[in-house]
């Protein structure tokens, strides 16, 4: 039997950061950046079985077979945590695991933007985190909400799925509600929420329509809401949150968002050629009067030059934080050029290779 707990362990001691596990081919692992086979024999769709019941028992492997699609999270003995996607294709069970830490980083270690210490300092609204998967969303939300635990005593509710990080009590109350299994939908975490005396709400992924809404209304009352988005910068998030809404409410939901909005922080990973791991280049809006009617109407497309014009401000577009990695010495120089929006623009801004 090819057990998922030893196929686990052993990416822990690589220091991974994902787990494959497809039928026909051994277990592959994701090291900064770089998917590695290893030495375990080959997964049989048996084995893919056995490993996701014994995981998530009988009861909802029925109803993986059913949906052919299951997120959960998992723990070793020793406590080290996965976020988990059970899935099908072409007829076989697959299984994508990602390494949870153990414990939430602080902010000063993530090389993320000092103004982001800031943002654990609102009194209400809305903070987006954005990224593609994997760009360190969850890592950068947990740590700004561990941040704001040792500072002011609130009652913090999370709608996850799955947790990612646990985040336990200091000076607030922090409630970790999973989709599944603490709550059966997201949008059934959701109605409830507001009954439940939140100060700050997390919610996992403004995945639909439904999640959006409550988001920004849960914004709109009064209460400081985190989220995350999908996207990979601050001009094509608020493009794809009015998007998501019928044309018959997209003005309603500008002025919305136009009140309610307070930062979009946009980021992706680099990996570092100074040391082993992973740095981040971010995008930092902050929403600032001229950033809020630009929103209302409809003139998203300034938002860019707002962003550059106001860097005093702690906002800076993506191009300018990848030049600062660069020129710390942190990335390579080709990769900084082939990943920012403009190449030529970026060749101007780095320093002179040696």
């Amino acid at each position: 039997m090819l057990e998922h707990k030893k196929i686990l362990a052993h990416a822990v001691t690589r220091k991974a950061s994902d787990i494959h596990i497809n039928v026909g081919i051994p277990p592959i692992i994701r090291i900064d950046t770089e998917l590695v086979a290893t030495d375990f024999p080959a997964v049989t769709n048996d084995n893919a079985k056995e490993m996701l019941v014994a995981m998530v028992g009988a009861d909802r492997f029925n109803k993986f077979e059913t949906r052919r699609d299951l997120d959960f999270s998992t723990t070793l003995e020793d406590g080290h945590r996965f976020r988990v996607n059970a899935h099908y294709q072409r007829d076989t069970i697959a299984i994508a695991f990602r390494i949870i830490p153990s414990e939430v980083p602080d902010i000063e270690t993530l090389h993320m933007p000092e103004i982001l210490k800031d943002l654990i300092d609102l009194p209400r609204g809305l903070v987006i985190v954005t990224g593609h998967t994997g760009a360190g969303k969850s890592t950068t939300l947990a740590s700004m909400l561990s941040a704001l635990n040792k500072k002011y005593g609130r009652h913090v509710i999370t709608i996850e799925d799955p947790i990612e990080y646990l985040l336990k009590n200091d000076k607030c109350i922090i409630e970790q509600r999973e989709v599944g299994s603490d709550c059966p939908e997201f949008s059934s975490g959701l109605r409830h929420i507001l009954r439940q005396d939140p100060d700050i709400i997390m919610v996992g992924e403004m995945r639909d329509l439904e999640t959006t809404s409550f988001t920004i209304t849960a914004a709109e009352t009064g209460h400081l809401v985190f989220s995350t988005l999908h996207t990979v910068n601050a001009s094509q998030t608020i493009d794809r949150i009015i998007d998501i809404y019928p044309s018959t409410q997209q003005n309603q939901i500008r002025a919305m968002l136009a009140n309610t909005l307070q930062a979009v922080i946009s980021q992706t990973l680099f990996r570092r050629v100074d040391t082993n791991g992973m740095v981040p280049s971010t995008e930092v809006l902050l929403c600032t009067p001229a950033v809020r009617n630009c929103i209302r109407e409809n003139r998203i497309y300034e938002i860019p030059n707002i962003i550059e014009t106001n860097r005093r401000l702690g906002m800076h577009l993506m191009d300018y934080s990848i030049a600062d990695i660069y020129n710390k010495g942190y990335v390579d120089r080709e990769e900084a050029i082939n990943r920012s929006t403009n190449p030529r623009k970026m060749e101007t801004l780095l320093k002179p290779s040696k």
